[in-house]
């Protein structure tokens, strides 16, 4: 069951940010945390990582739909032991930055992003993925140093 708390506050968590990044940062579309290194910035991503895909949303959707069941059906279906914890929570927190995601591109055909590292000219992103990639940081950590055969 705390797998899918996790994925729950994963979602909460993203999507009262990005309610907060619309109405708060949106009418100015930029405010600076630190000047030209780090800012909080509106954008409308209507594409997948780095706007890939752009105005794919309906392909983008179909293929997180099956990504997203297809994790919580792994996710459900293996035995959490002590060696698939921290597996499982990587899968959890991958599943709720796919969701959190998902939920802005039915809502709104476009996905919310506004974390601007500015000093190495680092793509737009937000709370979501910020979760899929500690998710996938955590499980390439797992994959890679542990008994991969606990896990399949």
């Amino acid at each position: 069951m705390i797998f899918f708390n996790i994925i729950f506050l994963s979602v909460l968590i993203d999507q009262l940010v990005k309610f907060f990044i619309v109405k708060y940062i949106k009418p100015f579309y930029t405010f600076p945390i630190i000047p030209n290194i780090f800012h909080l910035t509106y954008v409308e991503n209507r594409g997948a990582a780095f706007s890939i895909l752009q105005e794919k949303q309906l392909f983008l959707i179909i293929v997180t739909l099956i990504f997203t069941i297809f994790l919580i059906y792994y996710l459900i279906n293996i035995p959490t032991t002590n060696h698939s914890l921290w597996f499982k929570i990587s899968l959890s927190l991958i599943v709720g930055g796919a969701i959190g995601n998902l939920i802005d591109r039915i809502r709104l055909g476009y996905v919310i992003d506004f974390f601007d590292v500015r000093i190495i000219n680092f793509a737009i992103f937000n709370t979501a993925d910020v979760f899929v990639v500690i998710g996938t940081i955590l499980l390439v950590l797992i994959l890679f140093f542990g008994n991969v055969e606990n896990y399949l």
